[in-house]
């Protein structure tokens, strides 16, 4: 019997119903900065994902072993951020509701916005992990304050001061920095800083949203990203960030700002896909979420 052609991210084929985790795609760079793209980045991701194996040896784990849904990509309103944002929002809102996790892949880094917004409504005292080469704190940029530029800005007014924790960070003008000096908690450069910071707040309990931008990988192992910044880490660094983040309370997560076109050779399309993967099995080894 012929199947229906439905494209998932490999090994995530899970009904609904039964699925722990569901990855929805935010196909959205309606306010890239530099090089356009990264509304290509859920579907790329997805279709290169057949690339891998289920099977990581990093972790001994295969996707197969667990229940992941993926729903595909939204439809979004690439004229309208509050739109997107808004339709992001709500169903990152309804994955919650079903008590599932939500596991977000952009698109640019505004997309973030949408789903802290509706986990902060959720869990009042969410903390932010976020991984990035840039700061993304500025209050606007060119008068939006829409912006991926802005993205950490915007959750900051939302979670308030001390709850917003950034690693690699190695862009950004003065007034971000001054910025972060007095309301979040930076790391520059590398995860120097990353296994106390995850100590912390694995004693608290406190519940994390995990934010994963793509571009803190350096340029030379990663250019196809609208921004690239030479100075980052290497994948493996990446992975063993991610899995000692995924020993605290993560109640949801993204990656974003792929943009394919923009490295013809493929490589960072196949490095995205590694990262989505190592992320979900990473996510699922507690056993809670089996």
């Amino acid at each position: 019997m012929l199947s229906p052609n439905v494209e998932t991210f490999i090994g995530c084929d899970s009904d609904y119903e039964p699925a722990s985790i569901v990855i929805y795609g935010a196909p959205f760079d309606s306010t890239t900065s530099f090089r356009p793209g990264a509304r290509f980045g859920p579907s790329a991701i997805r279709h290169e994902s057949f690339g891998l194996e289920t099977y990581s040896p990093y972790q001994d784990r295969d996707l197969t072993d667990y229940n992941v849904f993926d729903s595909g990509d939204m439809e979004l309103c690439f004229g309208d951020s509050k739109a997107a944002l808004n339709d992001i929002k709500n169903r990152a809102a309804e994955i919650l509701k079903d008590k599932k996790f939500p596991l977000l892949i952009g698109g640019e880094h505004l997309v973030t916005l949408g789903a802290v917004s509706a986990a902060a409504e959720v869990y009042r005292d969410l903390h932010i992990i976020h991984f990035d080469a840039h700061a993304d704190l500025r209050d606007d940029y060119l008068g939006a304050k829409l912006s991926h530029a802005c993205v950490m800005r915007r959750c900051h007014e939302i979670l308030g001061d001390g709850r917003i924790h950034q690693f690699c960070i190695r862009s950004g003008d003065r007034e971000e920095f001054k910025f972060a000096k007095m309301h979040t908690k930076m790391h520059k450069f590398s995860f120097d800083g990353l296994k106390e910071t995850v100590e912390e707040l694995k004693n608290t309990a406190v519940p994390v949203y995990f934010t994963i931008d793509l571009d803190c990988l350096d340029s030379s192992c990663f250019p196809g990203t609208g921004t690239p910044e030479a100075g980052g880490v290497d994948f493996k660094s990446l992975l063993d960030a991610i899995l000692t983040v995924a020993r605290l309370n993560v109640v949801a997560a993204d990656v974003n700002e792929l943009a394919p076109m923009l490295d013809a050779s493929g490589a960072s399309t196949a490095t995205a896909c590694k990262v989505v993967r190592e992320l979900i099995l990473a996510l699922c080894q507690t056993g809670e979420r089996d």
